[in-house]
Formats: C-alpha cells, structure tokens, sequence
C-alpha cells in the first residue's frame, strides 16, 4: 500500500492538486473527496449547478476548495472553471477524478510518479476497455474518439475518453478553449498536444456500476453530435494548418544546408523529381496568392507526388529580404503585357506590398511570368547541377 504520507509532499512539492467536477452526485461525492483525501489536501470540488443534495453534502466537507454555480453548464465548462481556480491558487498541475466513484484514488500515487519519472505532460489513465462491465456505447465510443485522435495528432493513445487524467495546467494557461460539454476533454488534450505539450498515459482500474444503478449525464446523441462536429473541424485545422506547419518546423529546425543537401543527394528520388520540386516550389513563393503559397504548395506537392522539403525551401524566394526584388522584376515581366498603361517603379529597397496597388492587372501578369520563368531556370538549373556533381563523383571508367 503507497505511503499516503509521503505522496502527500510530493502533492505540495509538485504543485499539484485533484479537481474533482460533479453533478447530481451526491450520493457518491463524499466517498470519493474521502478516498482521495487519504492522498492529498489539495482538493477542488467544481459542483456544476446541481440540483440533488450536493450543495448540502458539499457543505458538511471541509479542508477543501469548493466553487458552486446554480446553472448546469456541462462538464468542460466546470473542468475550465476547476483549471482557473487551481493556477489562481498557485497550483501547475490537476489531476480530474470522477465523482461518480468509477476511478479510484488508489491510482492518485502512479500519476505522481509517472511525472516525476516522465517530466511535464498530459498524462491519461487508461481504462482496460474489455473490463466486464463495461458499457458498450462506451467502448465504441471510445474506439470512434480514439481514431479521430490519430488522424489529429497522429497519436495512438489506448484511452482518450477517460475523465481520470493529469494536466499540466501551468503549461496551459495561455490556451483559449471554446468548449463547455464533454467534447472539451478530446479539445484540451488534442489543442494542448499542437501546442507541444508531450502525451503519457498509464493503466488505470475502474469501476461501473450495475447498469440499474449507473448514474451517467452523457446524452448519446446529442453529446455524440457535438463530439463529432468538434472532430471535424479539428480534422480540418490539422490539415490546413498544424500538419503543414508541423513539417515546416522541421524542415527549419535543423541546418537548413544539411536539409538541402540530404534532399538533393537522396537516392530515392529521381533527378527530373528533385528538379520539378525546385522548380515548382520557386513558382509557387513567387505566384501571386500572398498568404496561401506555403498552404497551396504543399497540398500541391503531395497531390503531383514531388519532394515536399524542397518545395518548401524553394518556395522561400519571398522571405522579406527578397520581395523588393520580386515586385520590382513583376512590374518589368507585367509591362510586356500591359503596354499602353504600364508604370515604371525605381528599384530601391524601399519596395514594399503597399506599390502592388500601382496598376495590379500589371503585377499580377508579371509576377505569373516571372513564377513561370524562374521555376523553369531553377528547375533546369537544378537538373543540370545533379547530372554534374553525379557525373563528377562516378569514378573514371
């Protein structure tokens, strides 16, 4: 059996608390703030606008923090509210139980060790879904949430509905969530993962109830909805953004010379492939859609199957420092073009997007020539340059 005494300094030296969120459980509530008492002090008990007895067994227990509203406004929004209460209260990390008595605190100690072991994290307790009253909705449900969770963050984790979990709540202070129902569990832990918080998870019991007696406020429709509305549209900023940008990083997190050369040198690709992918991504950084070229050039080069680092290299001809340049060498393409109305600018370094508004039909012709013509230069630049250097590394026949 742990040694309660010792955990509960490692609760204070962690900074570390249990919130325990609860409605209409108030036959339960009390046996749960017990348990976990025999762990630590540092208890937060969110009643989430109950209409039982609670308030009054919550009024018999003391040496804990309670915050109590009278509108039920769902269980994200009293894990939020249980979150601020516990950073104003100077703590970093919460551990959330149930209050319906299916976790037991008995597991309180291995969260402990696992972040003294592991370091920061969201840690899940993971239920064992084929325990034998489990109910079936339940491990369905979780199956569903924990496919949706891969495709998000490309994570496998065995539990992501589990309410039993640690959160490193110092680290996500600066995170803005928007849910208030059960669907913020999967947005807390999905956002928090973007956001570079790393993922544990340890082996958990757990305890249901017989199915007469089971209390739940899950709502299988209407809680399913939202869960699958809020999936989807995690789906969609992770593709859009946190995909794309994820591979940008660590593309630019190592030295960009290795990264090109490792790319260029790499035996898996063709030459004509190495060369396309140069070649496209220039006409991509210089192509007029200030703000998606990035966005468009990867999903571009995995749709024509190119190399999507050295499209994303080569599309960075219109960092800061060049886009003078580039509009200047527009307006000169675009005048070919637009003859009669053609302006002439001064090349100075004090170019900037504000002068594209000087005749736009003459930009947006010249910048489209000038993508063409350079992605065919770098890009046949490119090819010539492979053959060389291969040619010259091949010993003498």
């Amino acid at each position: 059996m742990a040694d309660t005494a010792i955990f509960r300094e490692k609760f204070n030296s962690l900074k570390a608390c249990v919130i325990i969120p609860t409605y209409n459980n108030a036959s339960t509530l009390a046996g749960v703030v017990a348990d976990v008492a025999a762990y630590t002090d540092n208890i937060i008990v969110v009643n989430d606008g109950s209409t039982d007895n609670t308030g009054s067994v919550l009024a018999s227990l003391h040496g804990l923090t309670k915050v109590s509203y009278s509108k039920n406004k769902g269980k994200g929004w009293a894990l939020r509210q249980g979150f601020k209460t516990a950073l104003e209260l100077g703590y970093q990390y919460a551990i959330t139980i149930d209050s319906d008595g299916q976790h037991f605190a008995k597991d309180l100690p291995i969260f402990i060790e696992k972040l003294e072991t592991g370091g920061p994290a969201i840690i899940m307790g993971a239920r064992n879904l084929n325990e034998e009253n489990m109910p079936g909705k339940n491990s369905f449900g979780n199956k569903f949430s924990n496919f949706w969770f891969w495709v998000e963050t490309g994570i496998k984790c065995p539990d992501t509905q589990t309410g039993f979990r640690l959160y490193p709540v110092g680290l996500m202070k600066d995170i803005r969530f928007f849910t208030r129902k059960y669907e913020f569990e999967i947005e807390a832990v999905v956002r928090s993962v973007w956001d570079g918080i790393k993922l544990e998870w340890i082996p958990i019991s757990v305890y249901y109830a017989p199915k007469e007696t089971r209390i739940t406020h899950f709502r299988p429709f209407k809680d399913f909805f939202r869960i699958s509305i809020l999936n989807t549209i995690l789906v969609l900023i992770a593709f859009i953004y946190i995909k794309p940008r994820d591979f940008i990083r660590a593309i630019f997190q190592r030295n960009l010379k290795d990264t090109l050369k490792e790319h260029l040198l790499s035996p898996a690709e063709t030459d004509y492939i190495k060369a396309s992918s140069v070649g496209f991504g220039i006409f991509m950084g210089i192509i007029p859609i200030w703000g998606f070229q990035l966005l468009v050039a990867i999903a571009l080069s995995i749709v024509l199957r190119l190399n999507k680092a050295l499209v994303i290299i080569a599309a960075n001809i219109s960092v800061p420092p060049m886009i003078p340049l580039l509009i200047f060498l527009s307006y000169k393409m675009g005048g070919v073009w637009v003859t009669r109305n053609a302006v002439s600018i001064p090349f100075s370094k004090s170019i900037s997007l504000e002068m594209i508004r000087i005749n736009l039909v003459q930009y947006i012709y010249g910048s489209i020539t000038l993508a063409i013509l350079a992605g065919i230069v770098f890009g046949l630049l490119t090819f010539i340059l492979l053959k060389f250097f291969k040619r010259k590394a091949s010993p003498a026949a």
